[in-house]
């Protein structure tokens, strides 16, 4: 007699058999790392101002950005919005730089003090050719730097100042004394002298800045350093105008015909996924093609940070002098608007190009000083976008806020493998990882997951611990250009992510294009 059940159960074991072997084909194909992070290992410290911010007069992001005025019916306070102000004191940001950018050299800081209505209306003849009635100057700029908890990072006038300009503008900051200068402050409205902790002499020397050699920059600095006196409890560390992407001939002139007065280097790379600054391609939109491109362009940096920091050995082995690679980030073609303003729009794929620059900074932090991204409101890769009363978090924003344990904590370094995500002919590293011992003594480990179609599975062991739990935050999303509109500003932020060891390790799986950030305890 036949079973009447026997084709049942055989159609039943074919289909569980297929479904096991589907759900191991979907965990084969997952990326697999396997760590192991040793708190005894702990190097250098990760400096905080590798999260810092910049500011530049370019487009809305200072007028309207940050600064509406008093009279604004925007809420604000004292001029400031209230709403990005008090989204950027969430950052903890450490330090911001300003006033430019190109914008600096041509910045003539007496035409941003005294009485607003009667500073001069200025053309902004690098970006859009728009004016600017100088509202947003000396005293307004440290009053946000104050608001924010943050220090400041001055960019001096080199390309159309001069030295007496230069000194001039740090002594009305800094100078306690009875000068005329310090005077002129008091009568502006500020008694004491402000705390000014880097000092930028010039900006992009080698296009922007003056169009100038190394060499003659290198004599220029040298001249204008000369001058550029503070009290000694306030004197700032001198930053000198560097390279960018493979202009490392500035970091060798510079670190060997300059031996005092130079706390710093600058360094400039921005990404770009077509690598064509004629067209360097959509901020939203895009296809997977140009995903990895931005991943093969920002990746670079590694590289770029290696040769820089392998002249500055030779010739500063001692490690006096900084990299301060204080402009990077995304560049796209402008979304809208006056093309001068560079307006784009932020994505799930900028937070992802954050992450994994965050990492590679991580791991350069004995000659990498601070980092500025470029922009910090409404310019580039920003944090905040505005448009007028409206405002909302990026991204971007939210991959900053995960990574603020990593300030001035110390570097643990991981050893691991990871597996290639490859398109076509590019190839890039599928997983970046990173791994600190936070100022409290906290173990905290950063993932950035940048395969667009397979999950990442870290296995995670800590020496000497057995029974591990990890809480932190996972940034994700479905698309690949998922961002947050004014229409709907919640579309992409950060879910809260919890994780315990089995048989003492951590299995930290995250979806397929995100970024994870854990503390374990």
């Amino acid at each position: 007699m036949t079973n009447p059940f026997s084709n049942t159960w055989r159609q039943l074991k074919h289909g569980l058999l297929i479904g096991l072997f589907a759900t191991a084909a979907v965990e084969a194909a997952d990326n697999k790392v396997s760590i192991t992070i040793d708190p005894s290992q702990a190097s250098h410290v990760i400096n905080k101002n590798i999260y810092g911010q910049f500011a530049e007069h370019l487009g809305r992001g200072i007028y309207e950005g940050i600064w509406v005025g008093e009279n604004s019916d925007i809420p604000n306070t004292n001029g400031f919005r209230n709403d990005v102000m008090a989204a950027l004191k969430d950052l903890k940001v450490p330090v911001v730089r300003w006033p430019g950018g190109c914008f600096a050299d041509e910045y003539h800081w007496r035409e941003g003090i005294g009485p607003r209505n009667e500073r001069p209306i200025k053309v902004n003849t690098h970006w859009g050719g728009v004016t600017d009635d100088n509202a947003f100057g000396t005293h307004e700029f440290f009053e946000l730097a104050e608001m924010l908890g943050s220090d400041v990072y001055i960019a001096g006038n080199l390309g159309s100042g001069s030295p007496q300009e230069m000194a001039e503008w740090l002594e009305y900051m800094t100078s306690d004394s009875q000068s005329t200068l310090a005077n002129l402050r008091r009568k502006n409205g500020r008694d004491k002298p402000w705390k000014v902790a880097f000092w930028g002499v010039g900006n992009e020397s080698w296009g922007c800045g003056g169009n100038m050699r190394p060499e003659y920059y290198a004599d220029l600095y040298r001249q204008y350093a000369t001058f550029l006196k503070a009290p000694d409890d306030n004197k700032p560390k001198l930053i000198a105008s560097g390279g960018h992407s493979e202009l490392t001939n500035w970091t060798e002139v510079l670190t060997d015909q300059i031996k005092s007065n130079m706390h710093g280097i600058s360094y400039h790379y921005y990404t770009l996924p077509t690598g064509n600054w004629d067209k360097k391609g959509a901020a939203l939109d895009f296809d997977e093609q140009q995903w990895i491109a931005t991943f093969a362009s920002t990746l670079k940096m590694d590289g770029y940070i290696k040769q820089n920091v392998a002249i500055m050995d030779n010739n500063d082995p001692e490690g006096k002098v900084g990299l301060y690679v204080d402009e990077w980030g995304t560049w796209y073609d402008v979304s809208k608007g006056d093309p001068g303003f560079l307006y784009q729009q932020n994505s799930l794929r900028d937070a992802l190009v954050a992450a994994v620059n965050f990492n590679i900074f991580h791991e350069h932090a004995e000659r990498v000083h601070m980092t500025n991204i470029a922009q910090m409101v409404n310019v580039l890769q920003a944090m905040i976008l505005t448009d007028k009363e409206k405002m909302l978090l990026t991204p971007t924003y939210y991959a900053f806020k995960m990574y603020i344990p990593f300030q001035d904590a110390t570097l643990i370094p991981l050893e691991y493998s990871s597996p290639e995500y490859q398109l076509g002919d590019t190839s890039v590293p599928a997983i970046s990882l990173s791994s600190a011992k936070t100022k409290d003594g906290k173990l905290v480990l950063a993932i950035a997951n940048i395969d667009p179609n397979k999950a990442a599975i870290i296995t995670t062991r800590v020496k000497g611990n057995k029974t591990l739990l990890a809480k932190g935050d996972l940034l994700s999303a479905d698309k690949m250009d998922a961002h947050n509109s004014f229409e709907q500003p919640n579309i992409i932020r950060p879910s809260t992510y919890q994780a315990t060891s089995k048989n003492g390790a951590l299995t930290l799986k995250i979806p397929a294009k995100s970024i994870l950030v854990v503390e374990i305890n």
